[in-house]
């Protein structure tokens, strides 16, 4: 791969990972999972303050993460690729791991 592509790459994967930068935008992304919600239902089911959400939201519209589909009045937000979720649940399990060996660690010490 040429230098410049090489950097292209490198930046737009370093965009992808600021977008899951915030806990907030990783569980907009795991309740979109679920299914495709508006901001309202969203910040409902999370708890969180519309606007909150809806910054987050064009934070990760930005980054291609989520599709934003008008009906109507509504603005109804989906997952755009179902391989974030696997890549967080990947996340989650290296982080378990991690977590698991550390318990270990602080148990011998003990």
């Amino acid at each position: 791969m040429n230098s410049a592509l090489e950097t292209e790459v490198v930046q737009l994967h370093a965009q992808v990972c600021a977008g899951l930068a915030d806990p907030n935008r990783i569980l907009i992304l795991y309740e979109l999972s679920q299914s495709p919600r508006n901001v309202t239902e969203l910040a409902t089911n999370l708890k969180m303050p519309q606007p909150l959400v809806s910054r987050h939201l064009k934070v990760l519209r930005e980054r291609g993460m989520v599709l934003a589909e008008r009906h109507g009045t509504v603005v109804e937000y989906k997952l755009a690729d179902q391989r974030l979720i696997e890549a967080l649940d990947l996340l989650r399990a290296v982080l378990r791991d991690t977590l698991t060996k550390g318990a270990e660690l602080a148990e011998a010490i003990a």
